[in-house]
């Protein structure tokens, strides 16, 4: 079954807790804190694997989660990091933030992605000695792993779109031209998914054809099997069009150009103006009046035309030739640019809760939407740093440091950020 599109839930791993442990040895007195750091939380990694073609194994299991980091222990032994969890997914897939859309990787180049990072040990007490705390009986818990609802996307990398009517001829023509063996036969919809076939011109020459599932007025807006499959032509940089010739259907040609066209528009504004080359498929039933007509009308909206019978091969030469041609002209295969995840959307979905605990004159604060800002706020810049602690604010973080008697000077920790209070 081909399955392009999944909505997933990914977690990455809780950093271990440190430890507090103290020194215990005999003839060793006073022997101080040991206690280690906990190990890092494993992380979510997003992998190219060749052998996929769909998304088909996110079909049932929709949630991933990465192992935790294990807690610090004595003698400054720190914990074993947790395993990270890599997700194997088909080349060119779009992996999306699902609520802001915000696309994170496009998995086109091979390259791995940690899609959620895994939360940072916590500090065993030995960090916290000082010539007046020599003792410090407390450490800090591990930070949870970040959380991701993500929309995994497949957008098929091929150089050429075949587009068209149901029942035109695509699958005849691509199975002639390329090493491609799609299902054919005389019923609309016979080809049910996207088909990729590579095209080889000799050696070194070669480009990748997809034979997308037939359009019908109203894909652009749902209607038929093609409206699934619109996103795979947006990668594409050159569609071939084609078209029955002949009228076999009860349709004229021309008609159909135009609805197929407004159609992709609609889908996306870009796609109307991708090149196009027009292949006019069954020219043994098409009369020579209705196939210059044709002609004169494709060529007057500024593309090429080539006529072909796709069952013998007939013009089928020409046509590869001059694709391969218009390639060569043409920028390479669509790579989408990532975008960061704005921080407002982490103020948005955030449980306002937090902890405070205070030791030894260090005030502690844990919120685990908290982490997420501050995982993506620059606290080196004025601005960021400004939106930083108008959020402590406004979450009443601040409020209840003062409630707990914190006074100028003091320290107050997030995680592994610390400042000194000033009211």
């Amino acid at each position: 079954m081909f399955v392009d599109r999944a909505e997933i839930l990914i977690k990455a791993g809780k950093g271990g807790d440190g430890a507090v442990s103290f020194h215990r040895e005999k003839y060793v007195a006073s022997g101080g804190p040991d206690g280690g750091d906990g190990g890092k939380g494993g992380s979510v990694i997003f992998v190219v694997d060749d052998n996929l073609s769909t998304l088909f194994d996110f079909r049932y299991k929709r949630k991933y989660v990465a192992e935790d980091g294990q807690k610090g222990s004595s003698n400054r032994k720190s914990g074993r990091k947790g395993q990270d969890l890599v997700i194997r997914v088909p080349r060119g897939t779009l992996i999306k933030e699902k609520e802001s859309g915000a696309i994170l990787a496009d998995m086109s180049s091979g390259e791995p992605f940690t899609a959620a990072c895994g939360g940072r040990g916590g500090w065993g007490n030995t960090h916290f000695a000082t010539p007046t705390r020599q003792t410090p009986r407390f450490a800090k818990n591990g930070a949870p792993g970040e959380s991701w609802e993500v929309v995994l996307e497949l957008k098929l990398l091929a150089d050429v779109g075949l587009i068209g009517f149901p029942n035109v001829g695509k699958s005849t023509l691509i199975s002639v031209v390329s090493n491609a063996k799609p299902e054919i036969a005389d019923y609309h919809f016979t080809t049910l998914t996207p088909v990729l076939g590579v095209v080889s011109l000799g050696e070194g020459e070669h480009f990748v054809m997809a034979d997308i599932p037939g359009l019908i007025e109203g894909a652009g807006s749902g209607a038929g099997l093609g409206h699934e499959f619109l996103r795979h032509v947006e990668r594409c940089r050159l569609l071939v069009h084609v078209l029955d010739a002949a009228g076999s259907e009860g349709r004229d040609p021309v008609e159909d150009f135009e609805t197929i066209n407004a159609e992709l528009a609609q889908f996306n504004p870009e796609l109307s103006s991708l090149p196009q080359i027009v292949a006019a498929n069954k020219i043994d039933l098409a009369s020579q009046e209705g196939l210059e007509r044709l002609e004169r009308y494709i060529k007057a909206k500024g593309c090429d035309f080539y006529p072909v019978c796709a069952p013998i091969g007939e013009g089928t030469k020409q046509l590869i030739r001059a694709v391969a041609a218009k390639l060569k002209t043409l920028p390479p295969v669509k790579v989408y640019e990532s975008a960061a995840v704005p921080p407002e959307l982490f103020e948005k979905r955030r449980n306002t809760g937090f902890s405070i605990t205070v030791h030894d004159g260090t005030f502690f604060v844990e919120a685990e939407w908290l982490l997420g800002v501050m995982r993506r706020v620059d606290l080196n810049d004025y601005e960021s740093l400004q939106y930083f602690q108008r959020l402590l604010v406004s979450s009443g973080i601040i409020g209840a440091l003062e409630a707990k008697g914190i006074k100028q000077g003091d320290t107050v920790s997030i995680y592994d950020f610390e400042f000194e209070y000033v009211p």
